[in-house]
């Protein structure tokens, strides 16, 4: 049952979450990443974000560096929001990754740990201790449902695209039922975006692979705007027409021209999809409190946390500035 929002709890966070966002990677700060002498000059600017100097800027110093941003911002908002699915909302995505990753290692016999990310719901040494256990009581019964159904279909099937369909579904079905239950209709209104993105995206893949609705049945989900039925009966080059009043509609005219075998790169298409969710969150902005602020916050920190990887794995590839640009998703500020 959801609770309703008063906006008024939300006042001395979302005071402290507008000066927060001054720190924030801007487009501005982006292009002086891209523009700087090499990959240790552009990690300097993120100390303009709050981010510590890196005293070597290879891609486990990164990764781990914006393993403790995120842990430490959870922590930080953990204890300022009275509001667990809000927070939640932005977090089970990373208890999802890390099902995935133990689930294809104990199919495969091997020890994956240090692929497990940090920021979840459940800490992630917990968590590697209770799957092998087989005793995730401590996870949602949502989670233990799907890590046990994952875990069974790989080992009788063999297939790893198996299991993560079947844990992609349970990582929606817990993000309907959080963001109903934080009474909020922004946070609805973002997981329902969200999920028509993802199945947008799935979709277009599909298209490109010559799989049909037989396929697509096993990958859509349900929570969307556009109903997984009209998806899977609706050719790749057509799709643009379910999503034509969408926030979505520029992302869906750019990936039907590409739902074809062998259509082209599929990079401005990724770029229009998460575009359309940092437009939804950015209205976050004109608002002055609420719980409105602080969910766009959140976001905006992932957003931030890709682009920092974008640019800095771009600069120490050797990557030239225009590729990287063609990238990068759209600023929160």
């Amino acid at each position: 049952m959801s609770k309703k929002i008063k906006e008024t709890d939300f006042l001395s966070i979302s005071a402290r979450v507008r000066v927060m966002e001054t720190r924030l990677l801007t487009a501005e700060r982006m292009e002086r990443m891209i523009e700087a002498r090499d990959a240790a000059e552009a990690a300097k600017v993120l100390g303009e974000c709050g981010y510590p100097d890196l005293a070597e800027v290879t891609p486990s110093a990164v990764e781990d560096m914006l393993a403790q941003a995120q842990g430490a911002l959870f922590e930080d908002l953990g204890k300022a929001v009275d509001d667990p699915p809000l927070l939640d909302v932005f977090r089970c995505k990373y208890d999802y990754h890390n099902a995935k990753t133990l689930v294809k290692a104990a199919a495969l016999g091997l020890d994956q740990d240090r692929l497990l990310l940090r920021g979840g719901r459940y800490a992630p040494e917990k968590l590697a201790e209770d799957f092998r256990r087989e005793d995730l009581r401590a996870c949602t019964p949502e989670f233990q449902e799907a890590v046990a159904h994952a875990r069974e279909l790989l080992g009788s099937s063999g297939d790893p695209q198996q299991a993560d369909f079947v844990l992609d579904r349970a990582y929606y079905g817990e993000l309907t039922a959080m963001a109903k239950e934080s009474g909020s209709q922004f946070l609805k209104g973002y997981v329902t975006l969200a999920i028509d993105g993802a199945n947008l995206r799935s979709a277009v893949r599909a298209a490109r692979l010559g799989k049909g609705p037989d396929f697509l049945r096993l990958v859509l989900v349900d929570g969307g705007t556009v109903s997984p039925a009209d998806l899977a009966m609706t050719p790749g080059p057509d799709l643009a027409r379910l999503f034509h009043s969408s926030p979505l509609s520029a992302a869906a005219e750019a990936g039907a021209a590409l739902a074809v075998p062998n259509g082209g790169p599929l990079t401005d298409f990724e770029r229009l999809c998460d575009d359309a969710l940092m437009a939804y969150m950015a209205k976050a902005r004109m608002i002055p409190f609420g719980e409105q602020p602080v969910a766009a916050y959140l976001y905006a920190r992932e957003a931030e946390a890709t682009a920092i990887r974008i640019i800095l794995t771009g600069r120490m590839a050797g990557i030239d500035g225009a590729t990287i640009r063609q990238r990068l998703r759209r600023a929160y500020c």
